[in-house]
């Protein structure tokens, strides 16, 4: 890479098919390019496959943005390919030597650490505690980053709680304090990190998303003469486990009946968008099996978003809403972004921070997420 360009290093996001993953890069890159002249970027990303991986570099049309993939594997995968040096490696590391195992996965980054100006942890909710799961992913992003002596920012995230666990509660909030920077995108972050503390190396900025450009697709279907009364809802297979207690098929005909009764209350055309459409969690699937559910009567006036359209165009999409009602976060922002209309299906304090923090309203936010 150019030395007379200044890199930066973007680690830890998702791939394009999460259009919010996608969204904070392009965000990114956009406050970056305003106070830097012509930099780089190396993104440093977790996919689940090397077919997402070589997606997201066919669809790349930033000259600037070099992709890379982390180097991860489930037990599976590692016992099926341990006849490859590289895998049994990763395998050894992993059950003998787990402390270093951090290098293997980044090591695609190490590299460019030196040249780098800063490393940016990009993602959105990566330090949080999910399904049990603790982000020791991202706390080696940060020891290995630090051990270079480069400066790393938690860029435009929310942060915890980790009460649920109180000694890994104490450990993050030693970790966290010796961060260069903790941006956060919402005030229920910063006054989780305060109640412990945490206040010298936190800043409280919008999640980078907001400053993402629409842009028009050049198939634009439905939408080339956008309706001012369309309603668009974003409903994902994850609230299966709020709504449902995780039965995704009786969230499905849940999900189907609520779409019934706002088509036949609003008379208003309907757009089922899709904001993910990654293996593990599939908008898409998930709002085609409740459009096959639907009234028949009522189908032709509810239209299915397909799942090629990128982050930018999708937020287009969404722009030309009457409102939107949307359980991703992203979706959210993409119409909150565009002066849209915006019901959130809360669950997390992400969704609680940034609509109090826009529509200045605690307790609907609070009566919502109850």
């Amino acid at each position: 890479m150019s030395e007379e360009r200044q890199l930066f290093i973007l680690a830890g996001n998702g791939p394009y098919e999460n259009r919010g993953c996608e969204a904070i890069l392009r965000g990114t890159t956009k406050i970056l390019r305003e106070h830097f002249t012509d930099p780089q970027f190396l993104c440093i990303s977790h996919y689940h496959n090397e077919q997402q991986f070589r997606n997201d570099c066919l669809q790349e049309t930033d000259k600037a943005i070099h992709l890379v993939s982390s180097f991860r594997m489930n037990t599976k995968e590692t016992i099926r390919n341990f006849w490859k040096p590289e895998v049994s490696s990763y395998g050894l590391r992993r059950f003998f030597h787990p402390k270093s195992l951090k290098y293997q996965i980044f090591r695609e980054m190490l590299p460019y650490l030196d040249e780098a100006s800063a490393v940016l942890s990009v993602g959105g909710d990566n330090y949080v505690i999910e399904y049990n799961c603790i982000p020791t992913l991202y706390t080696d992003l940060d020891d290995i980053v630090a051990e270079r002596g480069k400066p790393l920012v938690i860029w435009g995230a929310s942060v915890g709680p980790f009460d649920a666990m109180p000694e890994y509660e104490r450990f993050m909030i030693d970790h966290l304090k010796k961060i260069s920077g903790i941006f956060a995108r919402e005030s229920v972050t910063v006054d989780y990190l305060g109640k412990h503390g945490i206040t010298k190396n936190v800043y409280q900025v919008a999640d980078p998303a907001f400053l993402m450009d629409p842009v028009k697709p050049e198939d634009a279907g439905n939408f080339s003469t956008p309706d001012k009364d369309a309603i668009g809802i974003n409903l994902s297979p994850l609230l299966a486990l709020y709504v449902t207690g995780g039965d995704i098929r009786k969230w499905e005909q849940k999900a189907a009946d609520i779409v019934t009764a706002i088509a036949k209350k609003t008379s208003c055309p309907l757009y089922l968008i899709p904001h993910v459409t990654t293996p593990v969690s599939n908008d898409f699937t998930f709002l085609r099996n409740v459009w096959n559910r639907v009234d028949t009567g009522i189908k032709g006036e509810i239209n299915l978003i397909p799942p090629e359209y990128n982050a930018a165009e999708t937020k287009w999409i969404i722009s030309h809403l009457s409102l939107l009602a949307g359980a991703r976060t992203h979706a959210t922002i993409a119409a909150l972004s565009s002066c849209i209309p915006t019901l959130s299906f809360a669950y997390s304090i992400k969704a609680q921070g940034i609509n109090r923090d826009i529509l200045a309203m605690k307790s609907i936010v609070s009566a919502l997420t109850r």
